[in-house]
């Protein structure tokens, strides 16, 4: 079995051509630090607590989308092995310097991100 240690990150989709506005609501109003870099989907990420906001510009046009919370646990292969015997399809995405990542979604469409963190 696989434990959580905590929540990473909270992914928010926005519009697609909006990201300057999300950017002015985000890190201008809100004051939220941006964390430089380039990042997947062109995404906008911020710190918020100890945890990361990560704001990806997203064409609104079904009822599957990318929003998402991530996960952090202690073994991404033990909970993928865990996931896949329980039927449940497990995909993967960009890959992120520092980390590896996997997705799945509930049996309502919910995106779900875990990550394990490279020592």
């Amino acid at each position: 079995m696989f434990s959580f240690r905590k929540i990473d990150h909270v992914a928010i989709t926005i519009p697609a051509g909006k990201k300057e506005d999300a950017k002015a609501f985000y890190g201008g109003i809100l004051e939220l630090v941006e964390i430089p870099g380039t990042h997947p989907r062109e995404a906008v990420w911020y710190e918020l607590a100890d945890i990361q906001l990560h704001i990806v510009e997203e064409a609104m046009t079904g009822p599957v989308s990318g929003r998402h919370p991530a996960f952090e646990v202690d073994n991404l292969d033990k909970a993928k092995d865990f996931l896949v015997s329980h039927g449940i399809q497990v995909s993967y995405s960009s890959v992120i310097e520092g980390r590896e990542r996997l997705f799945f979604r509930d049996p309502f469409g919910n995106r779900i991100e875990l990550i394990e963190y490279l020592k």
